[in-house]
């Protein structure tokens, strides 16, 4: 997809952070939006500022951990839209303890936002993007913890979770004429660290990624690090462009790279281990 005017976008977690910044960065390109996202009044005050700026969008309330839900939501774009190009699996929740913390109810809202809607989001929106045959792309947020293990055991695993799942997709996907991007971003200001604020009632009480009052190093210095970080609508600007590019990788920023290349040297060291000693087949 070289040029998103025109095109149409479903975007999840739309209604702050980066998903909000993904939809104006689309919307500005000329992209009719749908914006989805768990919150309700948030997503209203979205879609109207969107709207004041003559931008053709819509909105849906949807839990997307639900799949009749993000199929509902679905309906709901093609019902006005007419059809589908872009698909951006943006919606993600910081939950999860840590080791010796966990619970059943936070490592299931954990994976049912941060994979299962990915998962979900992929299976009812691929074949919508197919059936007109005029291409598309599908991006899904994943995190710099899907490269690295970073944060806590959860997230991490639903990240990772989100880069594998694109990374496998891609080849298949192409031959079918969609891109798949995944998008790995660093510290973004956004209300990650609040999200318990959207739990829905049927989990109960989750931990998130932080305890409150009694918070972790990291989830100190985390906070700090997300209050100052990057700004939403430039993420945006870099989804469109990896949108247009068909981009497999979208990265925000440099700050983990150091990180993310000693991963990659110990998995490398590992294979020079054992390089004279695999046995003949």
């Amino acid at each position: 997809m070289q040029d998103v005017q025109g095109k149409v976008a479903f975007v999840t977690g739309a209604a702050s952070g980066i998903g909000l910044g993904i939809a104006q960065a689309l919307a500005a390109a000329g992209c009719k939006v749908m914006l989805c996202d768990i919150e309700e009044a948030a997503l209203e005050n979205a879609r109207a500022a969107l709207a004041a700026t003559n931008a053709d969008v819509a909105a849906v309330r949807a839990d997307v951990s639900l799949k009749a839900e993000l199929q509902a939501a679905a309906d709901a774009t093609i019902a006005r839209f007419g059809k589908v190009h872009i698909l951006v699996n943006n919606a993600g929740v910081g939950g999860g303890g840590d080791y010796g913390a966990w619970t059943q109810a936070s490592w299931d809202w954990t994976l049912g936002v941060n994979l299962m809607s990915v998962i979900w989001g992929i299976e009812i929106f691929g074949p919508l993007i197919e059936t007109h045959g005029e291409g598309g792309q599908i991006v899904s947020t994943a995190s710099i913890a899907g490269l690295w293990a970073g944060v806590n055991p959860s997230y991490n695993v639903t990240k990772y979770g989100v880069v594998g799942l694109s990374e496998g997709l891609r080849p298949d996907l192409a031959k079918r004429g969609i891109g798949v991007s995944v998008l790995c971003p660093g510290f973004i200001k956004t209300q990650i660290m609040e999200s318990t604020r959207n739990v829905p009632s049927r989990f109960g009480a989750v931990e998130g990624m932080t305890d409150g009052t009694d918070e972790s190093e990291f989830a100190v210095l985390a906070r700090e690090a997300i209050a100052h970080g990057i700004d939403p609508r430039y993420v945006g600007e870099l989804v469109r462009e990896g949108i247009e590019g068909d981009w497999p990788y979208i990265v925000t920023d440099t700050e983990f790279e150091p990180a993310i290349d000693e991963r990659f040297a110990a998995i490398k060291a590992a294979f020079d281990r054992i390089r004279d000693r695999v046995p003949p087949r």
